[in-house]
């Protein structure tokens, strides 16, 4: 541990698994206090007790629910210096084409993916920009960066995080709130959410898992899945002070898939 975030205090939402817990887990080690949030009670507890974090349960498309959680930051530890936008929506389980995508599923991702993280900067700048600023962390993905006509509301949600960052970069900087607000894009990370995928696209494509996983596989120039850890250290970068003159970026973290896409 080499105390790279001692000192901060941050909210990560969706830290009950996955990318979220990782994220949980990098701060934690590097001397963060923590609210780790999660819609899902049971899993959000049992995060809580691996990773001996407070929780709290939060829906981030409520209002209600985030102002909720950021009386519970403040409450803890008197206020916050990161903020990581991680809890989102994935597939549509195969109803996601141009073609198939259904209103309801459309705005359901929208809400969730989009709404969601809009709602969680609103609240956290006064919040922030009053403590004397921080870093807001909003996770997007690399299908913000390519055409995803497979996955074409999750990829259009994605886009539109990474548009809003950069508004909300510029208006903090220009009003001197002293708060950075980046994006991270994961490409392909092995998750339950990413196997579930790959499992999703097998059997609409009528395939084996295996073959679906190596076509996957050979989309990426660096050969290999990333890790969940790969994304909590981008994470940690923005978060701590060495990313102090960075702000309205793109932290893209896919093997160079983005390259050849």
């Amino acid at each position: 541990m080499s105390g790279r975030l001692n000192g901060k205090r941050a909210v990560v939402t969706g830290g009950a698994r996955g990318i979220g817990a990782a994220i949980v887990s990098r701060f934690r080690d590097e001397g963060a206090e923590i609210l780790l949030t999660d819609i899902d009670p049971a899993a959000a507890e049992a995060a809580s007790r691996e990773l001996k974090v407070p929780y709290f349960v939060q829906d981030v498309s409520s209002e209600d629910d985030w102002r909720s959680t950021l009386d519970e930051a403040h409450r803890r530890f008197s206020g916050f210096d990161v903020l990581v936008n991680n809890a989102g929506l994935g597939d549509l389980s195969g109803k996601d084409s141009p073609e198939t995508a259904q209103l309801d599923d459309w705005r359901r991702m929208f809400t969730i993916n989009t709404e969601g993280v809009f709602i969680g900067c609103r609240e956290a700048i006064p919040v922030m920009a009053e403590s004397g600023g921080g870093s807001i962390i909003n996770l997007s993905s690399i299908a913000a960066l390519v055409p995803t006509p497979f996955l074409t509301a999750y990829g259009a949600s994605k886009a539109a995080v990474m548009q809003m960052t950069k508004s909300i970069a510029l208006h903090c900087a220009q009003n001197g709130y002293k708060i950075r607000c980046n994006t991270i894009h994961p490409g392909q990370i092995r998750t339950p959410m990413h196997d579930k995928l790959m499992e999703d696209t097998a059997k609409l494509a009528g395939a084996p898992f295996e073959a679906v996983r190596d076509d996957y596989l050979s989309r990426i120039p660096m050969g290999e899945f990333g890790d969940p850890a790969d994304i909590a250290n981008a994470a940690l970068f923005l978060a701590s002070d060495e990313a102090r003159f960075i702000t309205g970026s793109r932290l893209v973290v896919d093997g160079g898939m983005n390259l050849v896409n």
